[in-house]
């Protein structure tokens, strides 16, 4: 079987209580031939253009030759690398392919000017660019495109020959690029952007990396007829009914590779299920681990732990209390789509919409157009300022006691969100505070990279249960970078956006703490030493 999963526990009981109905309720079916009344009255107009995933195997299969075509041309003239320029549902499913396949992508979802540098530097001369857009405006794409086009120009190289686009039909980028004489890829506009793995968001930039993106569909094509069919044996039942129905409902949760050959999947999954679920006040978090972070230890009643394991055999005997999950990563990546859809049916929320997405890009907007002074620091240890809610800020005198005063402010059922708007490619070692603070408050802690995150646990964050802490860490680059056409900087965009989503998950009644370095490196470090 190219997917298989075993659960036991709260999961189990919940499988065997909620599958029967959903079988009753031909959810399986109706899902496959998109009838949008599923999720009720209010989600229907947006579910009716969001379930052409259901169908992407078979009309993606098209792309295929054009895809491989392109991809032996560039080759032909020099150019085997490829970078990405996209946002949440254009980059992630493209990083856990190629990484996957063990084959070099460089994925460029940042505003960091070290990191945007540090891309452009890196064998512009052999190097070709996708930029993925659904809505073709995403403000950190266009300036991806932008900087790309003007370094491409500064090297003696036409962009209409290394520049690839991807988007929806008729989209401001579709057009103008059309215009402009670049090769567009357009994708199922039917499709929202955390469901669009297997669509041309996905396959482009991973089959022009090299990888075997038809196999990749049969893989997915394998394990479609499991997922129409109204049994219980549907594995996308299964697992939507193990996620969204345990009672008391585990709302985090946490997904851990342990022995599964797919590289990075907790990633992508992540902003499937949290963009998907967190609205309304409701939702799911997931949180991605390794088989040794301490949430796995705790035994928490609140987590639902999800092993990705080698093989079928492997789900023959379940931890008490888990989810075992085996399978290729094209069947992976169908069967989590149709569980999170099924999901949202559970949880009486509409997967398909992002609605405070959108809020954190407004207030973003407004801090680059108004380009407001600072709000000035409550104090500045080590060349750190610190900024944050008046009731987490108000009686600190050092970053230990203000991080103290943060994490003592979590509520019964709450969870740590640490936020790294910096170079993560320079400053892997970041995500060493994910653990650090999971020991010292024993409860679930993620880690985002901004403005990463942003595209996905975002929605989750201001829609989701009003049960987090928010720790921002902001960078300053030694370098900056303008934006060619833009009256700000990439240093700038960034900056904003971080104040842009502290402001709004304040507005949301969230506690955050805001540490802005001043110099990275010694910054890094410094922070490292303190949070412990």
């Amino acid at each position: 079987m190219s997917f298989d999963i075993s659960v036991s526990g709260d999961a189990a009981e919940a499988v065997d209580r909620i599958v029967p109905q959903l079988v009753s309720d031909l959810v399986a079916s109706r899902i496959t031939a998109q009838d949008p009344t599923l999720w009720g009255p209010a989600a229907e107009g947006e579910a009716a253009k969001r379930l052409g995933w259901t169908e992407a195997v078979v009309v993606s299969d098209g792309l295929v030759d054009d895809i491989i075509a392109l991809r032996d041309r560039l080759r032909s003239e020099g150019v085997d690398h490829i970078v990405l320029g996209g946002m949440g549902g254009s980059s992630l499913a493209p990083e856990v392919i190629t990484r996957t396949a063990g084959v070099e992508l460089t994925v460029l979802d940042a505003t960091d000017p070290e990191q945007v540098l540090r891309a452009l530097n890196h064998r512009i001369d052999h190097t070709a660019v996708v930029i993925s857009s659904k809505s073709g405006s995403t403000v950190e794409t266009d300036s991806q495109k932008r900087v790309y086009e003007r370094a491409f120009a500064e090297a003696g190289i036409d962009p209409i020959t290394r520049i690839i686009i991807v988007t929806d039909p008729d989209s401001p980028l579709d057009q103008a690029a059309r215009a402009d004489g670049y090769r567009v890829f357009n994708a199922d506009p039917n499709v929202g952007g955390r469901y669009s793995a297997l669509t041309a968001f996905g396959l482009v930039p991973s089959g022009l990396a090299g990888v075997d993106i038809a196999a990749l569909l049969d893989e997915a094509s394998s394990v479609a007829g499991r997922l129409a069919v109204d049994h219980p044996s549907n594995p996308g039942l299964i697992l939507g009914a193990a996620i969204a129905g345990t009672r008391p409902l585990r709302d985090k949760l946490a997904i851990v590779p342990d022995g599964t050959y797919i590289v990075g999947f907790a990633d992508w999954a992540e902003q499937l299920i949290a963009e998907s679920t967190g609205k309304d006040g409701k939702g799911i978090l997931p949180i991605v681990l390794d088989k040794y972070s301490t949430e796995v230890k705790l035994g928490l009643n609140d987590v639902q732990i999800v092993r990705l394991v080698e093989s079928e055999r492997e789900t023959e005997e379940v931890a008490a209390g888990e989810i075992e999950i085996s399978g290729t990563l094209g069947a992976q990546l169908l069967v989590w789509e149709y569980a999170t859809a099924v999901a949202g049916r559970l949880l009486g929320i509409n997967p398909f919409d992002q609605p405070d997405v959108e809020s954190a890009k407004i207030a973003t907007r407004g801090f680059l157009e108004q380009q407001p002074e600072p709000t000035p620091a409550a104090f500045v240890e080590s060349g750190i300022e610190v900024r944050g809610t008046q009731s987490i800020i108000a009686a600190a005198t050092s970053i230990d006691a203000a991080v103290e005063a943060l994490l003592s402010s979590l509520p019964h059922g709450g969870y740590v969100s640490v936020q790294a708007y910096l170079d993560r490619g320079a400053y892997p070692e970041l995500e060493l505070l994910r653990e650090r603070l999971a020991a010292r408050t024993a409860r679930p802690v993620t880690f985002g990279w901004g403005p990463r995150f942003l595209h996905s646990t975002g929605q989750f964050h201001k829609g989701g249960p009003a049960v987090g802490v928010f720790l921002q860490l902001v960078g300053t680059a030694s370098e900056d970078l303008d934006i060619p056409g833009r009256p700000f900087t990439f240093g700038e965009l960034l900056h904003a956006q971080a104040a842009g989503d502290a402001s709004v998950l304040e507005a949301h009644g969230r506690p955050v703490l805001t540490l802005t370095l001043s110099e990275n490196p010694q910054g890094v470090e410094t922070v490292l030493d303190i949070i412990r």
